[in-house]
């Protein structure tokens, strides 16, 4: 019977839930991990199909995806490219072939050429099937898993990165030997440190890691050495580069003038080795920092932990998700300890049971017995004078295996032997048992063992430091000149043929520009731009030369003549900031810059006064040491209220006592 769809539902609202389903699917089933194993459903569906195949040799990796194919429906593709990152991080997957190269940036062979098996590790740690919860696959011909017991922060020793709907997760991986003695310090209820290292090595800023949520950023740095006066060696490179891509990035910034370089060489083998040769007269230090600040020899990572935790995302600090993983690795120890003295009780029972079947010749009571039922009554009749002993009742199932022993194991029983197994199993009952006591002491022993067996060559290879950012105004190769083409207004780096040069500079300098109207602007440097007719000050601007600027202008076109001293400070790029009252006919007669206050309060200088006013002196002296340093929106000090013809910078042997 089919059932008309309902009126009363809008095509908007029918898209809008199939849009959740839809980014609910690919946030839970695709792209962001599980707390309980650290895998998404594309890794997880290959490791129980490699253990599915497992008989210890390697399987063709075309193999596996085809297999893997039963349990994960979106193709060979995305199982070969989920198989291959896995196989790259060298934890879980024993690799054979080519397998690609995370260090050049080298894809891996086809999957039918390269081969795969499960490493002991990942035997050890990841599948115990006992305590598997199963899930049926998506065509309901088989079953997978729902998680699997891993017993080991996976998550944070591999990393993880992925991008769902309106949701995105990166976790950065961390090292192995950290983790393990992190997650005996939770169960210790220690307080730990949990920071990443990454299989590239490198130096790592973690000051704002924020323990992996978000917000938080850590810097990485590749090691560079200065191996000769015009040489360095790049030997370790940052997370998530290649070596390939960050030679193209450091000639891309020497194409734009921002550091200077001779030639680079990539002899990269099993270790990234490249070479970056500088001309003559280059400064290493200075390139070395050059390269921090203008390429990928550093970079910036910002890590979002989130999990899938109890069926919805969820944003855990790396710090809680390592707890709840040790919990849960004592949560699984303790299932298969359970589990283990479940199967040692039963297999002391009977073993009890079938020394006084045998002892006993309690099969000689049956042989008369002409039905089934007959049979295991007088087993059981013989068997209660002897049971009171055992710990549980004698089920009949009991009764069926006991006329499963063959004539040929009771011939050869041995009593002393028999008893032998029976006490070995009673002291591996009471060791388990001791050990389901005292849980957390059994956890730590078992973190510990791990560590021996596979924590050698794992130590740490990104080392954790405090570096300052690179100020780039600082490094960055002055590679242009600044020109001034004062008459028609325009200054730049393209005006060699018009233009006067004023200094060099750099591709990402700025330039601060005081016209002759009285205004002051910052703009950044450009082939050419606009400056305006006759400018009072056209430089390259460096706020740590922190210049004082001296001036004298006339406030509008009968305005007194006014003279001050300031500073820039803090300013907005390409804002025009006014230096007057901009009043219209303002004039500036006088404009300087000076280093140092000693020498702004040095100027000396004679005023011109417009001549035919009555008035005895018509030159008078100026000491800008008179006039305090203020902020540049300053008005100024009165110099006078008469016509001002010039103004000229006084002699050296000049005496204001005597006069002009």
């Amino acid at each position: 019977m089919t059932h008309d769809p309902d009126p009363h539902i809008s095509l908007g609202d029918m898209y809008s839930d199939y849009f959740l389903d839809y980014a609910s699917y690919v946030i839970l089933e695709r792209a962001v991990p599980h707390l309980h194993d650290g895998l998404k459903p594309v890794q997880r569906r290959i490791l129980h199909s490699m253990k599915e195949l497992d008989d210890g040799r390697y399987n063709k990796v075309a193999n596996l995806v085809g297999n893997t194919m039963k349990y994960h429906p979106h193709g060979d593709a995305s199982i070969g490219d989920a198989m291959v990152q896995l196989g790259q991080k060298e934890l879980l997957i024993d690799t054979q072939g080519n397998w690609g190269n995370t260090l050049t940036g080298d894809g891996a062979a086809a999957p039918r050429y390269i081969e795969a098996r499960l490493t002991k590790f990942a035997l050890e740690v990841v599948f115990n099937p006992k305590t598997t919860a199963w899930l049926p696959s998506y065509d309901g011909r088989n079953r997978e898993p729902e998680t699997l017991p891993v017993k080991f922060p996976l998550l944070l020793a591999q990393g993880v990165e992925g991008i769902a709907v309106g949701l995105a997760c990166r976790i950065l991986p961390h090292n192995f030997v950290e983790i393990i003695e992190a997650s005996i310090a939770a169960l210790r209820r220690e307080p730990f440190e949990l920071l990443p290292d990454f299989p590239t090595g490198g130096e790592m800023d973690a000051g704002d890691y924020r323990d992996g949520l978000r917000g938080g950023k850590i810097r990485i740095r590749a090691k560079i050495d200065v191996e000769k006066r015009n040489l360095l060696r790049i030997t370790e490179i940052p997370f998530g580069t290649t070596t390939g891509g960050l030679m193209e990035n450091i000639v891309a910034a020497a194409d734009k003038g921002k550091i200077k370089i001779q030639k680079i060489e990539d002899n990269t083998a099993a270790h990234a080795d490249i070479l970056v040769h500088l001309p003559s007269g280059a400064d290493a230090e200075t390139t070395r920092d050059a390269l921090f600040a203008f390429t990928d020899c550093e970079v910036a990572i910002s890590p979002n932990a989130c999990v899938i935790a109890e069926g919805k995302p969820a944003f855990l600090g790396v710090s809680e998700i390592l707890r709840r993983s040790a919990e849960r690795t004592r949560e699984l120890l303790k299932m298969e300890l359970e589990i283990r003295l479940g199967e040692l009780s039963e297999k002391w029972h009977f073993s009890s049971l079938e020394k006084i079947f045998i002892e006993n010749r309690i099969y000689r009571d049956i042989e008369e017995c002409e039905t089934w039922e007959a049979v295991l009554k007088a087993i059981d009749d013989g068997l209660k004078p002897h049971v009171r002993h055992l710990e549980r009742e004698v089920t009949e199932e009991d009764l069926v295996r006991l006329t499963e022993i063959r004539i040929k194991r009771i011939s050869k029983f041995d009593s002393f032997k028999a008893d032998e197994e029976i006490r070995n199993l009673e002291n591996a009952i009471a060791e388990t048992g001791k050990n389901l006591r005292n849980l957390t002491k059994y956890t730590i022993r078992w973190y510990k063992e791990l560590l021996a067996k596979y924590g050698k060559g794992r130590e740490r290879k990104t080392r954790v430091a405090t570096f300052d950012r690179v100020d780039r105004a600082q490094v960055i190769a002055a590679t242009e000149t600044l020109y001034l083409d004062a008459k028609n207004g325009f200054a730049g780096t393209a005006l060699k043929k018009d233009g006067e040069p004023v200094g060099k500079c750099s591709t990402i300098d700025d330039v601060i520009v005081f016209a002759s109207n009285g205004t002051m602007k910052v703009v950044k440097v450009a082939g050419k731009f606009f400056v305006g007719p006759r400018p009072l000050r056209v430089a390259v601007f460096r706020k740590e030369e922190d210049l004082i600027y001296s001036m004298i202008y006339r406030d509008g076109r009968d305005g007194p003549v006014l003279a001050k001293r300031f500073t820039v400070g803090g300013v907005t790029r390409e804002k025009e900031y006014p230096l007057t009252p901009g009043r219209p006919g303002t004039r500036v007669f006088y404009f300087a810059a000076h280093r140092t206050n000693e020498e702004s309060a040095a100027q000396m200088l004679l005023i011109h006064l417009k001549s035919g006013l009555r008035i005895r002196n018509l030159v008078r002296p100026l000491h800008f040491a008179e006039f305090g340093i203020k902020g540049r929106g300053s008005r100024g000090n009165i110099v006078t209220k008469h016509g001002v013809e010039k103004i000229v910078r006084a002699p050296k042997d000049y005496d204001p006592a005597a006069g002009a």
